[in-house]
């Protein structure tokens, strides 16, 4: 199999987290809805405590935490829910598709929506936001981590602009959970979007958390039909997806003390390894406000589809792995200034829990060869 340097996209399953699920599939099978019997009750137990394993990852009480099927559900939840035709949305240029994809919905229905540019490195200006807002803005959404170059918003510093207009704030954190600090009192978020399979979770099964105190965001749920997760989410709940969810996030949790320091050195090393041989390459995002697991690089005249092509024993991305099927440049990159050809020659290696100093550094020299050869077909073509 391929070294795998694509962990934004998804992350394996750590087998923690399958082992806590294991007995949810057949023993342990009950609907965690059914309150009269002892299945029901297991069920409902196992759900308690995942939430509890959630919230204290996020520092978050379990009451704020409503389980939906992944990050897209939670985005959409929260600006679809939150904002009603004549309200204003206020999001940024380098936003996941979660995000701008209903905002755009949002806007062909009357709510208005202001897109803002970041910096050179993908960054958000408090100050460009503080401009921006006006009496009927209703909701703030800025993503903590950006999943294409790491890059992190200064979230803190856009909450309190936010919160002096008393305009509540929204953040995707589904590429931080466990890679950085996240924690909502810090930030000051009301609503924060999770994802299970990029901790080392399982696929189908994310959060939405929702601040109760002092201010209480309410939402109009997307999904009715039984009035599940106190209203906000019906249908019955993926049980022992939501195990796997609560025992990967404490997991990360967990790991946090020693994981983002291991993966940053690997990562430098990476990086290290790709400039000695490859002198012309360049990095895109922020060089120390990003994730420690992440690398978007430039390789200039090399196409990223051919390099990607030439690289069987490295599994990476040029982007988003929810774009990856379509041919036009990253909207993440062309935001923070890169030409549509820069754009087209950059790729994506993002590194994880499993991630060895072997695999690193096979990959480099992997690279490196089949951008040297790349450029030098074009050079004589």
């Amino acid at each position: 199999m391929p070294i795998y340097l694509d962990n934004n996209a998804t992350t394996p399953l750590d087998e923690r987290a399958l082992e806590a699920m294991m007995p949810y599939f057949r023993e342990h099978f009950g609907n965690p809805a059914s309150t009269t019997h002892a299945f029901g009750w297991a069920a409902e137990a196992a759900v308690d405590l995942a939430r509890e394993q959630v919230a204290e990852a996020i520092g978050a009480t379990p009451e704020e935490v409503v389980f939906t099927s992944g990050a897209t559900e939670s985005d959409n939840t929260a600006l679809r829910g939150a904002l009603r035709p004549g309200d204003h949305l206020i999001t940024f240029a380098t936003e996941h598709n979660a995000v701008l994809d209903p905002a755009a919905a949002l806007a062909r229905s009357g709510v208005e929506v202001t897109v803002l540019p970041v910096d050179g490195h993908g960054r958000a200006d408090p100050e460009e936001l503080r401009r921006a807002i006006r009496e009927n803005t209703r909701l703030i959404s800025a993503m903590l981590a950006n999943n294409e170059t790491g890059t992190l918003h200064p979230i803190r510093e856009l909450v309190e602009v936010a919160h002096e207009r008393g305009v509540p704030f929204h953040t995707d954190a589904a590429q931080a959970l466990g890679k950085v600090p996240v924690d909502v009192e810090e930030l000051g978020v009301d609503l924060m979007s999770l994802s299970a399979h990029k901790c080392y979770g399982p696929k189908g099964v994310g959060a939405l958390y929702v601040r109760r105190r002092p201010r209480r965001v309410r939402l109009e749920p997307l999904i009715y039909g039984g009035g599940h997760e106190r209203g906000l989410r019906s249908g019955t709940l993926n049980l022992p997806g939501i195990v796997g969810f609560g025992r990967a996030a404490e997991l990360a949790a967990e790991s946090l003390p020693t994981e983002p320091e291991r993966v940053r050195g690997l990562r430098d090393r990476l990086w290290e390894l790709i400039r000695a041989g490859a002198p012309y390459a360049r990095l895109n995002g922020h060089p120390e406000l990003r994730l420690p697991n992440t690398l978007n690089i430039t390789f200039p005249a090399v196409p990223a589809s051919d390099l990607l092509g030439a690289l069987p024993g490295v599994a990476a991305s040029s982007g988003s792995a929810c774009t990856s099927a379509h041919p036009e440049p990253s909207h993440v990159l062309r935001a923070m200034g890169l030409s549509e050809e820069d754009a087209t020659c950059s790729i994506r290696l993002s590194l994880g829990r499993f991630t060895t100093g072997e695999e690193v550094e096979s990959a480099a020299g992997q690279i490196v060869r089949a951008a040297r050869e790349l450029r030098h077909q074009r050079s004589v073509a």
